[in-house]
């Protein structure tokens, strides 16, 4: 694997161009915006994301996604939304089947609730597929700051493979094959976030937000567990690792979105503030649906979905997770 297109060039996408530079030959990021692309390829920075961060004198940018094709290595940094179509149109490219695909959001699909890699694995079929998770926050990536991942596949070779490529001296990585695990884990603490922003920003204090992360922790056991994933893998780095850099990062979109909420702004003020993709919004309404139909008691994700699509007020949501009828801890 000496050169990498990642696809994407926001935030996640520079960050992932910058860690991997020194390790391969190129790297190319491949976007939509023609001032970014511009600026990447003469000025070498993101005028848009981490756009105090100089860029490698080998990463450059295109608009043109045929320019994947010729990398061994595909990393997807696209919002999870538009993960299916672009897949869709690089398959249509003729995609050589011994390109190895790596997903990098976190999500899973509205309309069919389907992990990322599930999606990659429908469209490309013949490729080796894997995904990176944990506690990655772009700005720290990119400017390095210690960090740990995670790389999932089923594939025992290919994760081993991966992790080299994603080992430097201040970025570590570990492999599992469960992906399923990894995913969901990577999905769900996005609405965990948006429910601590808002107990912060409702000022409940630590003692309500360190609860509400721990009871958080248990939902997403329950629910991961229940969609496939293994438990030991929850309390791993794509598990509880990522839940607590979501819910307490000042980078986190997912957090400043629930923050906002909770300082009594609507959902569009919160995410047009962002300019840029908060994840756990539309996931919520995946996430959701995916616990109605496993039968998961998931009261936490519950809150959020009745704050952001059924108009219930920050205040009251909480009041009603707190007063909720006494239940054993472990149960």
């Amino acid at each position: 694997m000496n050169s990498v297109a990642i696809l994407g060039s926001g935030s996640f996408g520079t960050a992932l161009a910058m860690l991997l530079a020194p390790k391969v030959r190129e790297v190319v990021l491949i976007g939509r915006d023609p001032e970014t692309i511009e600026s990447i390829n003469h000025q070498h920075r993101n005028p848009h994301y981490l756009s105090t961060v100089a860029l490698a004198d080998n990463i450059r940018a295109t608009s043109d996604l045929a320019a994947a094709l010729s990398h061994p290595l595909i990393a997807f940094a696209v919002p999870t939304s538009a993960t299916r179509a672009i897949a869709a149109q690089l398959a249509s490219l003729g995609l050589a089947p011994d390109r190895v695909l790596l997903s990098c959001a976190k999500g899973i699909e509205k309309t069919t609730g389907e992990r990322m890699s599930q999606i990659l694995q429908e469209i490309f079929p013949q490729n080796p597929i894997a995904a990176l998770s944990g506690p990655n926050h772009a700005e720290e990536i990119a400017t390095g700051l210690a960090t740990c991942a995670v790389i999932g596949s089923d594939d025992h070779d290919l994760a081993v493979r991966l992790q080299d490529l994603f080992t430097l001296p201040h970025f570590r990585s570990y492999t599992s094959d469960d992906l399923a695990g990894i995913e969901f884990g990577g999905a769900v603490k996005n609405v965990y976030a948006i429910a601590a922003g808002m107990a912060h920003g409702l000022g409940l204090g630590d003692n309500a937000v360190a609860a509400l992360v721990t009871r958080a922790l248990a939902e997403m056991t329950r629910l991961g567990t229940a969609l496939g994933g293994r438990m030991e893998t929850f309390s791993g780095l794509s598990g509880v690792g990522d839940l607590i850099v979501t819910c307490f990062s000042e980078h986190s979109r997912n957090h400043r979105v629930g923050l906002a909420l909770g300082q009594g702004r609507t959902l569009e003020e919160a995410v047009a503030s962002l300019g840029m993709v908060a994840e756990g919004v539309p996931n919520t309404l995946s996430i959701h649906d995916a616990a109605r139909k496993a039968g998961v008691r998931t009261p936490i994700i519950d809150a959020v979905y009745s704050i952001l699509y059924q108009g219930k007020p920050a205040p009251r949501a909480m009041h009603e997770l707190l007063t909720r009828d006494p239940r054993p801890e472990h149960s």
